[in-house]
């Protein structure tokens, strides 16, 4: 008998939070789970890791299954890094990250603590999906995304995933049945117009308050904003390096060397 896949799941809304605990179930059905996630929200958090301070890690039971469980007082990045050098005996086959609340499409994978989680364990050589749900509250209904991340994790193992290549995934916030599909996209160009909100505390000190619509500046049919409002779930494949290969000619014509 074949050894089942060995499957890391962390995220960066929290050890607790429903959408990770959505992924856990779904993962239970794959392979042996291992959970390394922190003990409390790290959205927004992107790719930092904890270099001031200390770390904490504690062996917990948190709910139903036969996956194993840590919670860390880390980022997410801290969390995979941990798992892979200190708490797994045993490379894992797969990372998956989430499933976050709220999407991290188009330019906001670069601020995602999910899709770095997930980009830590790319670098790290493990293959690695991130998933997330358009959905921002925190009892959002994850039902209907469990059949189609099984079916995207189940192709990951069977197939691989590219050399390099971290899989950053977004599901409607829809039914079952009302999902037409999985696209494999680009990622849409797209911005935040952002703008602070300049308040006082109570005693009189000024504070900001982030704040900021999301533009789609992209109008192609083959990206992750086109799918996902169109009632596909998106599937863009993303790297961790940053190389601007196409820029490379243009800068060699510089006098850099005068």
């Amino acid at each position: 008998m074949s050894k089942k896949p060995l499957i890391l799941v962390t995220n960066d809304d929290g050890i607790t939070a429903p959408g990770i605990r959505a992924l856990i179930e779904v993962m239970n059905d794959v392979g042996d789970v291992v959970v390394v996630a922190p003990d409390s929200p790290q959205s927004g958090m992107g790719h930092a890791i904890t270099i001031n301070s200390t770390l904490f890690v504690e062996k917990v039971t948190v709910g139903k299954g036969k996956q194993e469980e840590y919670s860390c007082s880390g980022t997410p990045a801290d969390c995979v890094k941990l798992a892979v050098k200190q708490i797994l005996d045993r490379r894992p086959d797969l990372c998956v990250s989430g499933i976050n609340h709220g999407s991290n499409s188009s330019i906001n994978v670069i601020y995602s603590g999910t899709m770095s989680a997930a980009l830590e364990a790319g670098i790290e050589g493990i293959p690695a999906i991130g998933f997330s749900l358009l959905d921002y509250n925190w009892n959002a209904n994850f039902e209907h995304a469990k059949p189609f991340v099984k079916t995207i994790v189940e192709n990951a193992l069977e197939n691989g995933i590219p050399n390099g290549v971290v899989l950053n995934v977004n599901i409607p916030n829809s039914t079952e049945k009302d999902i037409k599909g999985i696209k494999v996209c680009r990622q849409a160009k797209a911005n935040w117009e952002e703008e602070f909100d300049k308040r006082k505390n109570p005693q009189g000190r000024d504070y900001y308050w982030l704040t900021g619509k999301f533009v789609n500046l992209d109008h192609g049919e083959d990206t992750d904003e086109w799918a996902l409002e169109n009632n596909y779930i998106s599937v863009v494949p993303v790297q961790f390096d940053l190389t601007a290969h196409h820029a490379i000619q243009n800068l060699n014509t510089w006098n850099l060397n005068d």
